[in-house]
């Protein structure tokens, strides 16, 4: 079966690529809106991210990440007083998840949102048309896509 693709987000200030390249892989918690905790649900060992800096100017994709491990239950989600703690959660019945992903690749250049969105082969992509969601499916072919505007110049 192919593997799906994904662009998750990440706040540079907060987590960027160059502190994932640092630490090798992360866990991917913290995610709280039920849309994106389905998507997480999807991943798969192995499947390509795309990595992009949010809520920094330019936005845009920075680097490349991959899933290593498959979703698991958020445990931030019953520790009281961590910032995503949520009372409806619980070991026995958790309703958060989170899955982990690993370096691969800085890109030679942040491929930035103004860039996807002018460009006519993209314009399906979720980061275009829902752009608030933190974790997106992306086509094998938008990644790629991606992927080769951030290896060459602007």
């Amino acid at each position: 079966m192919p593997a799906n693709h994904w662009l998750v987000k990440s706040e540079p200030d907060t987590y960027s690529i160059a502190d994932l390249k640092r630490d090798g892989s992360t866990a991917w918690e913290g995610v709280r809106n039920y849309q994106a905790r389905n998507l997480l649900k999807e991943m798969k060992k192995g499947d390509p991210v795309l990595f992009y800096h949010s809520s920094t100017k330019p936005p845009g994709v920075a680097g490349i990440a991959e899933v290593k491990r498959e979703a698991y239950p958020d445990r931030h989600a019953w520790t009281k007083g961590d910032d995503y703690f949520d009372p409806k959660s619980s070991p026995e019945n958790p309703i958060w998840f989170m899955v982990d992903i690993g370096y691969v690749d800085t890109l030679a250049r942040v491929v930035t949102l103004d860039e996807i969105r002018a460009t006519s082969s993209l314009s399906a992509m979720v980061l275009v048309n829902r752009s608030r969601l933190s974790v997106q499916p992306v086509t094998r072919a938008e990644f790629n896509t991606i992927v080769r505007m951030g290896r060459t110049e602007a």
